[in-house]
């Protein structure tokens, strides 16, 4: 029974081995975004074929795959969590938008994002208040920002809409959400 033990241990450390691993601990843990709440956020983003959305700490790469899929927009995902890289990267050929969408392995504060003109995010309040200043800096005149469920501290959001869950009442199936324009 030892060997079998040690054998299963020997086994386990071989397999977990083999999944790439974050070059840092994520900030969050992917908590997907809902259906309802990924058109919610294209729509009040007024997503449309010229855009190019990226999605910071894109998870499984759901917003930016549906942007493409009904708007016909061009996206880029960012997380740095590899594996959900490549299951993004599953979804979007699985989709049939591979051509249209882009997936980066990278650290959201360090990633290069001037060309959005749409960003969505689905993060704490505390993260966003730390990536406040890159998407100021960073980001041209008219982008907009989205994101699901937290704000931005003292950043008052230009518009905030609520998603109707179809009559649950529940914070995760009725997010607020808000939209910033870069000034």
């Amino acid at each position: 029974m030892p060997c079998l033990l040690l054998l299963a241990m020997v086994l386990t450390a071989a397999l977990e081995a083999q999944v790439p691993q974050p070059r840092r601990r994520p900030d969050i843990h992917f908590v997907p975004t809902s259906d309802q709440a990924v058109q919610a956020m294209l729509k009040l983003a007024k997503v449309k074929k010229t855009d190019l959305v990226y999605d910071l700490g894109c998870g499984d790469g759901r917003i930016v795959i549906a942007a493409a899929k009904h708007y016909g927009a061009r996206g880029v995902g960012i997380d740095i969590d590899p594996v959900m890289i490549r299951k993004a990267r599953e979804n979007a050929r699985y989709a049939g938008v591979e051509e249209l969408v882009r997936f980066e392995e990278n650290d959201l504060f360090d990633a290069e994002i001037s060309k959005a003109t749409v960003v969505t995010l689905y993060l704490l309040t505390t993260i966003n208040v730390k990536l406040r200043p890159k998407l100021q800096r960073e980001l041209r005149p008219g982008t907009r920002v989205v994101s699901n469920t937290f704000d931005m501290g003292e950043w008052k959001p230009n518009k905030t809409v609520f998603v109707d869950p179809g009559g649950v009442d529940n914070l995760y199936l009725n997010p607020k959400l808000f939209l910033w324009i870069i000034p």
